[in-house]
């Protein structure tokens, strides 16, 4: 069974300004995602997935395009839905002045669940994240990973058959982000279905199944090697003074078609380290730096899109 169909969605935000004409988050998106997968919506800044996100989580209605979660529409049976979903915002939503036990009773009550069945629930949480020895700990005291876990446990809590997460990373240091993903493998095992957005491209390499956005468009899916097998060989990147003039002699000298992002040129080509010694003897002066490496997500991205991830280190 689908854990999730998406259909022609489109999402425009209201205009905020009189005259400003309104701004397309999401343009025709068309997304199937298996039960069982954990699923990575892959993208920068401002790629639509977010917005997906909020509508997955009932938070916003699509502006055109159907959306459902387990057969349910999010629209017309928004409160079905959430009883199926787990959802953790990017921002935590955990009381710090509160304890774990304390989040996560308040959060079972929530749920119209209570007495010995909540107690139990709450048990089987703390064992299942290894919180239970922090269980009477102020959520303020924790680190930022067992605070990660303690939302997980918050989330998960009324036993969801989905778990959605918004960027899961933000904030963690690569030891906590080890141990929140060593927590999602275990809740796949347990068949629960997990969607995340991200940024980060070892996430990405991570999950069963990504989707690539950028401007709110799907530009590519498929498992992290298929995606990355389309490239035809290795990457060559090139920095160079003077962009334009190299990419031309290469296409006119070697027959190669040559990609230009910012004062990069890159190409796709087989046995790349053969190559190299060619190019370099070919336009002595005009080449500053060349690098060879296998595909990754990030090439599949500049493929797909002619633009670099990354800009200056922040995401686009």
């Amino acid at each position: 069974m689908n854990a999730i169909e998406i259909k022609n969605v489109d999402y425009i935000y209201p205009k905020t300004r009189r005259h400003e004409q309104p701004k397309p988050a999401l343009v025709n998106v068309n997304l199937t995602i298996e039960e069982g997968h954990i699923f990575g919506l892959l993208g920068p800044n401002g790629s639509g997935k977010t917005t997906l996100f909020h509508i997955l989580a009932t938070r916003l209605k699509p502006t055109k395009g159907d959306v459902r979660i387990y057969g349910m529409d999010v629209v017309r049976e928004a409160m079905g839905v959430r009883k199926n979903i787990g959802v953790l915002f990017q921002h935590p939503s955990l009381d710090k002045k509160l304890t774990v036990n304390e989040n996560l009773l308040h959060q079972g009550h929530l749920y119209g669940i209570s007495g010995a069945p909540l107690n139990q629930r709450i048990e089987d949480a703390l064992q299942k994240f290894h919180l239970s020895d922090r269980q009477n700990d102020f959520v303020e005291h924790l680190s930022g990973g067992l605070q990660r876990r303690s939302e997980i446990a918050k989330g998960f809590l009324h036993e969801p058959r989905l778990l959605i997460m918004d960027e899961p990373s933000t904030g963690l240091d690569p030891g906590a982000r080890y141990d929140l993903w060593d927590s999602l493998f275990e809740l796949k095992k347990r068949g629960v279905t997990i969607l995340i957005t991200t940024h980060l491209m070892e996430e990405g390499d991570k999950c069963d199944m990504v989707a690539i956005l950028h401007q709110g468009r799907l530009r590519a899916m498929g498992t992290p090697q298929e995606l990355k097998s389309k490239i035809g060989g290795d990457i060559i990147s090139i920095q160079t003074r003077d962009p334009l003039a190299l990419t031309q002699k290469i296409e006119e000298r070697f027959r190669q078609k040559v990609a230009q992002v910012d004062q990069t040129i890159r190409f796709e080509i087989k046995d790349g380290h053969k190559f190299i010694p060619q190019i370099v003897e070919a336009f002595p002066g005009l080449i500053q730096a060349i690098t060879l490496a296998k595909p990754t997500l990030e090439d599949v991205f500049v493929r797909e899109t002619g633009q670099r991830f990354w800009h200056e280190g922040i995401p686009l």
